[in-house]
């Protein structure tokens, strides 16, 4: 019995083959992205959580006012931290002005609370 080798068959060239994977040499495109992706999810998914508590405090009775005022207290401290997360992760210095916004979710929250 006589084994007869094929020769590989040429793939095009735009084509990747998978026995030799190319990876890109400039990744720095790749990287901002992947921060950008990274900051928005980090950030919204922590804005949800401070919008959730102030849907909280809305719902709460009238007599609990104190624990109404935390829930938006907490709130706010959230998104303060979600806007501090978001710079942090571009490598931008965490403490900026703009973390006046957090501050401006919980007089929201307190104005939908107490409306």
């Amino acid at each position: 019995m006589v084994v007869v080798e094929q020769a590989p068959t040429k793939r095009a060239r735009h084509l990747m083959d998978p026995a030799n994977p190319v990876r890109q040499v400039n990744d720095r495109s790749l990287t901002r992205v992947q921060r950008t992706v990274a900051s928005v999810l980090a950030t919204t998914t922590i804005l949800h959580l401070s919008a959730g508590l102030i849907i909280a405090a809305v719902f709460i009775d009238d007599e609990f006012v104190a624990a109404r005022v935390g829930l938006n207290l907490i709130a706010g401290a959230f998104a303060v931290i979600a806007v501090g997360v978001g710079f942090a992760i571009h490598g931008r210095k965490p403490l900026s002005p703009w973390l006046l916004l957090g501050l401006a979710v919980a007089a929201i929250g307190l104005a939908f609370t107490f409306s």
